[in-house]
């Protein structure tokens, strides 16, 4: 009769997985800001080619944004500024971040939708004033997209 073979347990006999290898990524230009409930952020810039940019800045800080404080953001305080104007806020490439409360975002857009509406009223006004009934202009606002392999 022919010899056992000895062999292991199928418990103890492991494989190794495969994983596929991870293809590199580019990084990102900014960091990643964790949000933060009724804040919206946003980087301000504050400089550009070295040249510091007070009326960017100060128009900005007028519409209610404030720069944040680097304790506030743990995930990006390595980032903070340790000296100058904006000593301990987080500034990165001449953008400093800032934040305002998401009440004042939304009734920025909405006043901007306003003026946006406004204008093209304006603009479809003049452009009908002088219509012919003879040859009517036609003036349509709505659009659609349509999906396939176009005309055949």
């Amino acid at each position: 009769m022919a010899e056992a073979q000895k062999r292991l347990d199928r418990e103890l006999d492991t494989r190794q997985s495969y994983t596929r290898p991870t293809s590199w990524q580019r990084p990102e230009v900014m960091p990643h800001i964790d949000p933060r409930p009724g804040w919206e952020h946003r980087w301000i810039r504050v400089s550009m080619l070295g040249a510091a940019d007070p009326s960017n800045i100060s128009s900005k800080f007028r519409e209610g944004y404030e720069p944040v404080r680097a304790e506030d953001y743990p995930e990006v305080a390595f980032h903070a500024v340790s000296e100058g104007r904006f000593k301990g806020n987080i500034e990165v490439g001449g953008l400093l971040l800032c934040r305002e409360p998401a009440e004042f975002k939304k009734q920025r857009d909405e006043y901007y939708g306003n003026q946006n509406r406004s204008q093209m009223e304006s603009v479809d006004n003049n452009f009908m004033r002088d219509n012919d009934p003879r040859m009517r202009k036609f003036s349509e606002r709505q659009s659609s997209v349509q999906f396939g392999s176009g005309p055949k």
